[in-house]
């Protein structure tokens, strides 16, 4: 078997979960390649280390320069902030490497545009990390799309709800710096429901949307001093698909109680399907054939269902990590099958078309095409 030489930069949240993913995918998965973690790269030395250790990546350092640079690096897996995505990833495409990017591809669309430009122009191939279309039961929700189980689509409904920002004394970070996140909830939880109406619907062609920010300083952490928070707390649009369906996204960081609320429900002329990352594991399924009336729970754990067959006997959930297994096992077969994985950069600059409708339509108060 070919190892596959990853290089992965960032060390947080996602870097801890892409670490995860990359180590248990060939435990679990039949896959072409064996990765191989060779560096992980961040700001912070002490830090990298601790992380690189605690993951068992070969090497740490803080110049992800010189590691996208490396002869011996394949895969440059990008966990950084998004001010960061478009140089390193420019940077790795003309390095002629396999570019893996967290989503939002990037902070504004014009660098999302530069970034597929350049994997196009170097003949790289390239991913974006939207884990949650590899939750088994969205993907059984797809299949029974794409069978006519729902008919003729009408509605799209998501809601994307956590409540960490409520509290006004929360020091600032990273993700309420225009200038690091590009945006608040928009960029964090807003784009995660675009891409899944994308993947489930089809594209979006027009909306209206508003963007709000309900605390404007917080507390600079270890300091005395205010940040002024310049990025949106909550985003919401109504939306307009090609179909002639039409949706609602709704975003935001301030619901009380909603620790990581990521809901759809689609309705059709057939039936209807809803979905709550809270509870992962379940479909709610609803069709007009048979005699009962109301919705169903699917349990997705079966060995029929997308994924599921590689993990454990039926009703034994799997998690959200999960989610990022499957995303690199697409990466892994795609590489094998010669073929562009899905979601990719393309996917990635359409999403941030959508993103950039909203912020035109929250500045303009009007409907935005996108």
């Amino acid at each position: 078997m070919d190892k596959l030489n990853i290089a992965m930069i960032g060390y947080g949240f996602m870097g801890r979960a892409h670490s995860n993913a990359w180590r248990q995918v060939r435990s679990f998965f039949d896959v072409p390649y064996e990765p191989e973690l060779k560096v992980i790269c961040g700001r912070n030395k002490t830090e990298v280390k601790r992380v690189g250790d605690r993951f068992q990546w070969q090497e740490h350092t803080t110049d992800w320069q010189d590691v996208v640079s490396r002869n011996n690096i394949d895969v440059v897996d990008i966990c950084s902030p998004g001010h960061t995505h478009a140089p390193i990833a420019i940077a790795a495409a003309q390095a002629g490497k396999i570019l893996f990017c967290e989503k939002p591809l990037a902070n504004t669309l014009a660098e999302a545009e530069e970034m597929l430009k350049a994997a196009q122009d170097h003949g790289c191939v390239h991913m974006i990390c939207h884990n949650y279309r590899r939750a088994p039961a969205v993907a059984l929700a797809r299949q029974l799309i794409e069978a006519g189980e729902l008919g003729t689509i009408y509605h799209y409904r998501a809601t994307y709800l956590q409540d960490w920002l409520r509290n006004p004394d929360f020091p600032t970070r990273w993700r309420l710096n225009k200038s690091e996140a590009g945006s608040g909830a928009l960029g964090d939880l807003f784009s995660h429901s675009v891409d899944l109406a994308r993947y489930l619907v089809g594209e979006i062609s027009e909306l209206s949307a508003m963007l709000k920010t309900f605390v404007d300083k917080r507390p600079v952490r270890s300091s005395n001093k205010i940040a002024k928070v310049d990025v949106d707390d909550a985003a919401l649009a109504l939306v307009k698909f090609h179909n002639g369906a039409v949706g609602s996204i709704e975003a935001t960081r301030y619901a009380s109680g909603r620790k990581n609320y990521n809901r759809f429900e689609i309705n059709g002329s057939k039936g209807s399907v809803a979905f709550n990352l809270e509870r992962m594991n379940e479909l709610e399924f609803y069709s007009d054939e048979g005699p009962n009336s109301g919705f169903k729970t699917i349990q997705a754990t079966d060995p029929a269902h997308p994924y599921v067959k590689a993990w454990w006997p039926p009703g034994h959930i799997i998690g959200y990590e999960h989610t990022f297994t499957h995303t690199i096992l697409e990466l892994l077969q795609a590489l094998a099958e010669k073929r562009l994985p899905s979601p990719n950069f393309e996917d990635g600059v359409k999403n941030q078309r959508v993103l950039d409708a909203v912020e035109r339509s929250a500045t303009s108060r009007e409907w935005q095409t996108v």
